[in-house]
């Protein structure tokens, strides 16, 4: 239960707040580790380094990732906030799935998928990652 909140505060900060806990986020959206870890205890989040790499390494959606050295975090889709993921354009498969709960089934249907206040929407090559 303590991976699933922390996954959720990550989420907050990281995809839509990062002043909840006045971490400076690069136009990437990283944020350094140190930085995270410092003020999410600040703020009563008792979390350490190796929380934060279970919460990463575990999350069934992959929505974080860690930066090729391991000093920086961030959330790989799902921002609401302007940030640059450096996705290029590319020929997408036949399929693609979106993973969404079945209350917004008809909207989608009558609509068709929106953004909303995000970013993108988010597609995925298989459906265990939607």
């Amino acid at each position: 239960m303590k991976i699933r909140n922390l996954s959720k505060f990550l989420s907050l900060v990281l995809r839509h707040q990062p002043d909840v806990l006045g971490v400076e986020m690069d136009a990437e959206g990283w944020v350094s580790v140190e930085e995270l870890l410092e003020k999410m205890q600040a703020k009563g989040q008792k979390i350490d380094h190796v929380e934060l790499e279970d919460v990463v390494a575990n999350n069934s959606k992959k929505r974080f990732a860690f930066s090729s050295d391991g000093t920086k975090i961030r959330a790989n889709q799902g921002h609401s906030i302007t940030v640059d993921l450096g996705f290029q354009p590319e020929e997408p498969p036949v399929v693609l799935f979106h993973g969404t709960a079945r209350k917004f089934l008809h909207s989608i249907m009558e609509k068709g998928l929106q953004k909303q206040s995000r970013q993108h929407v988010h597609l995925s090559k298989d459906k265990e990652t939607a």
